[in-house]
């Protein structure tokens, strides 16, 4: 070694030596291995409803459908929209005494969930009628409130097309069936997850049980969601972190239902229309099986999005003096370990020669 050091000048001597020692003490990070690709979703459950979709709640993302965009008419799952565009206009504790103009318009055949004329009702007592009784009497007090049926059909559709609820089309405000009235299991699920922007929409939505009207009184009740999923009824299990949304049902629109459910900080959004199979139930257990594909399947589907993925390395100096890479050989476990532990030991020997050298240098100096 000494040998060698004498036949180069100073300078290389310091730097190949310099270089030696940074490059020892930094360590030369080895590539690290690609991570691989994601494993393959699972299939889709094989669900009878004519039109559904189901979407990652936070980004939007839809992870599958079928016929997502076909016009069908959404019963009652439609006041999810009346309720992202009139609930924020009227504020919670507002009292209203109910007059017979409020129920008027209030279709033959409609679900009710109790409005009675001359009693008094707060805004929230209405609300909860509409999400947990799917009550058109209560839409139809609050579509007075806000401004009369005109208008809030307007407003509705107005909120629609904001939204890109492109496929939607309003002719009531409480999605009883009426002529040129539908939607798509797309736009429904752009209306929920536009109303979770709402801490009101997000309360009534997984509200399961209440006093109507919630002042009590001897003319008061108690109401329980319609939502079998949410609360558990009628043979229906209720799904785990479910926290709303809405169902509907009208003989010409069949059951529709829109549900979403919470696991892990992930919010899964499951759009549901008309279901052929003949069961009652059809429409709650095709929304839990595809909840459940949705939890299984968003993971999975973000991993292949990103793509193949590397550990980040740890990060390195450059070196003072390029090193030549070594030949390419077949690697051999005992032979490879053998080499680092060579090259390691050749450069603390390097390292060491250098501060030698420097001491000898500096007394140089200082005898001169």
């Amino acid at each position: 070694m000494a040998t060698f050091i004498r036949f180069y000048p100073r300078i290389t001597k310091a730097v190949v030596l310099s270089g030696a020692c940074t490059a020892l003490a930094v360590g030369a990070a080895a590539p690290a291995p690609a991570v691989g690709p994601a494993p393959a979703p699972p299939a889709v459950p094989s669900v009878s409803a004519l039109s559904w979709e189901v979407m990652d709640a936070r980004t939007g993302d839809v992870l599958a459908a079928k016929a997502p965009h076909r016009r069908l008419p959404p019963a009652s799952t439609l006041k999810t929209l009346f309720a992202v565009t009139v609930l924020p206009k009227l504020r919670q504790n507002l009292v209203h005494r109910a007059t017979s103009a409020d129920l008027s318009e209030v279709a033959e055949g409609s679900s009710l969930v109790g409005v009675d004329e001359g009693h008094r009702y707060t805004v929230g007592d209405l609300w909860r009628g509409v999400f947990l009784s799917s009550g058109n009497d209560a839409v139809h007090t609050l579509s007075r409130m806000n401004g009369g049926l005109p208008r809030t059909l307007a407003d509705m559709q107005a909120t629609a097309r904001r939204i890109g609820a492109r496929d939607t089309q309003v002719r009531s405000p409480d999605g009883f069936d009426a002529p040129g009235q539908y939607s798509s299991a797309h736009d429904l699920a752009l209306i929920a997850k536009e109303g979770f922007k709402n801490p009101d929409f997000r309360r009534y939505m997984g509200t399961k049980w209440a006093r109507f009207p919630a002042a009590g009184g001897p003319d008061a009740y108690e109401i329980q969601n319609t939502n079998r999923l949410l609360v558990g009824s009628h043979g229906v299990e209720p799904y785990p972190g479910l926290i709303g949304v809405k169902n509907g049902y009208t003989s010409h629109a069949g059951n529709t239902l829109v549900s979403a459910a919470t696991h892990k900080g992930r919010t899964i959004l499951v759009t549901v229309m008309n279901p052929q199979e003949e069961s009652f139930n059809a429409v709650y257990e095709e929304a839990r099986a595809l909840l459940d594909w949705g939890f299984a399947a968003a993971p999975l589907r973000a991993r292949q999005q990103a793509g193949p993925q590397r550990t980040p390395a740890v990060r390195q100096l450059t070196a003072a003096a390029p090193v030549a890479a070594a030949p390419a050989e077949a690697p051999h476990p005992a032979s490879g370990l053998v080499k680092h532990l060579g090259a390691a030991s050749a450069l603390v020997v390097l390292c060491g020669v250098s501060v030698l050298l420097r001491r000898r240098l500096r007394t140089r100096r200082g005898t001169r």
